[in-house]
């Protein structure tokens, strides 16, 4: 399938992904416990600034505005009929941003989990998920988005109703886990579960990878997980700025600019082609992850202790796939300022 990612693909060996969505909103004043999709109507200049960030910063590829836009998501503030209109005109903002932008810049229409546990540990069944993902699919096609971009799943059953979904929609896509629970995400998978799972897709991502979890160290384990796998699909990084601290009322990333560049470049090292951030990431931590990655030359894959050194210690032992047991765990290695 060719379409705007794939000919961007084709031209790059490593694409710039975005930053953090929530991070950058609450900043411009959103609260906490608010639907941060509802500013996509209430406060569209401040979306719009969202994006521009981005951009101006280096980034090829953003992430619309519509992460928690799907019915069940939204129903916790009595708006689920809303969903595919609130994902519609986040992608058409976004498609303003990026056809202004002077550059090719891919819009990625923003899919997250539905936030109830799949049957049949839970009360969400694989048809109702794959409606619901469906729904939020169209309005982001709707708006223009060049890709969807499923983000932070746990649970395989859902990241697979989601493929269904977006082959209804005939949309390319990607797709993320958050990998945050001893080097496995929530839901138990671990980086090598998801390759193979990746792989026996009928409707597979046009690339894969892991977002958010604990900080940029084990992020890039994972990311070794993946490559270990020898799989051809292109992967996603996207990695917290750093660890969450709690200081003075308010959630803070503790990475610096400069340790999310050598994370940048640590990334694409170590294989990954989407290379972005997550919570806490700014646009000045994109300026200077797109300078590394310009005018750094490409490297050996890093080691485990080679991470660790530059990034800090990783949150357990390992990473959940039984070959990584002698990593070293955050208490021990140092951690840069």
């Amino acid at each position: 399938m060719t379409n705007a990612l794939t000919r961007l693909l084709e031209t790059r060996d490593w694409l710039l992904a975005d930053g953090a969505t929530g991070t950058n909103l609450f900043n411009m004043g959103l609260s906490s416990g608010d639907a941060p999709e509802m500013w996509n109507t209430d406060h569209p200049d401040r979306i719009r600034a969202l994006y521009r960030g981005a951009v101006d910063a280096g980034s090829d590829l953003f992430l619309t505005n519509s992460f928690g836009g799907n019915a069940s998501r939204l129903k916790l503030h009595g708006a689920q009929d809303r969903a595919r209109e609130l994902s519609r005109v986040a992608a058409e903002l976004g498609r303003e941003v990026a056809d202004t932008a002077g550059r090719p810049v891919i819009v990625a229409g923003s899919v997250g989990p539905t936030g109830d546990i799949m049957a049949p540990m839970g009360p969400l069944t694989h048809e109702v998920a794959v409606e619901i993902f469906h729904e939020q699919a169209e309005g982001l096609k709707e708006g223009g988005a060049d890709v969807l971009w499923l983000e932070t799943i746990s649970a395989p059953e859902e990241y697979r109703a989601a493929a269904e979904a977006f082959a209804l929609a005939d949309m390319p896509w990607c797709g993320t886990m958050s990998f945050d629970t001893a080097g496995r995400t929530m839901m138990g998978v671990t980086s090598e579960d998801m390759v193979k799972m990746v792989d026996k897709l009928p409707n597979p991502p046009q690339a894969f990878g892991a977002n958010c979890g604990v900080g940029a160290a084990d992020l890039l384990r994972t990311v070794l997980g993946f490559a270990a796998q020898g799989s051809e699909t292109p992967l996603i990084a996207k990695g917290n700025a750093g660890i969450p601290k709690y200081v003075d009322g308010h959630i803070h990333y503790d990475g610096t600019p400069e340790l999310m560049a050598d994370y940048a470049v640590m990334a694409r090292d170590c294989g990954a082609t989407i290379i972005g951030g997550c919570c806490g990431t700014m646009p000045d931590h994109l300026r200077h992850m797109r300078e590394a990655l310009e005018t750094r030359p490409r490297g050996a894959r890093p080691t485990l202790e080679q991470i660790t050194e530059a990034l800090g210690g990783f949150s357990s032992a390992n990473d959940g796939t039984g070959d990584m047991s002698d990593a070293p765990a955050r208490r021990k290695t140092r951690r840069r300022s």
